[in-house]
């Protein structure tokens, strides 16, 4: 019984540090990983609510995780992509975006935008 209780303990000591590094590994590539390019002009559609801040054809400029979203009438407002599927605009816009595969993106003012 002793040879087989120390047999696992190696196993432990030699799992549990490759398992840690592995985990590590993974969260260096997910933050290492480059943001969705959303940089464009899109077209605002109703979703359900009229497009009243943007107007129909908005524009997103982007540096890295920082996005600068233009509306027809030439107001601007600061956002960042908060993951690579979500983005939090503030200023007069003033709300979230959930950024699907094609990059379009639905917002919580009831606008959703398709890159043109």
């Amino acid at each position: 019984m002793p040879k087989a209780t120390g047999k696992k303990n190696v196993l432990w000591t030699v799992a549990l540090p490759t398992l840690g590094a592995l985990a590590l590994i993974g969260r260096a590539q997910a933050q290492g990983a480059s943001p969705p390019d959303l940089a464009g002009t899109y077209q605002c559609s109703p979703n359900p609510d009229p497009c009243t801040w943007p107007g129909a054809s908005p524009s997103i400029s982007q540096s890295g995780n920082k996005l600068q979203i233009k509306g027809d009438n030439g107001a601007m407002a600061d956002a960042t992509l908060t993951s690579s599927t979500t983005i939090s605009a503030a200023g007069t816009f003033n709300s979230l975006g959930i950024i699907r595969p094609d990059h379009s993106i639905d917002w919580s003012d009831g606008t959703k935008w398709r890159k043109q």
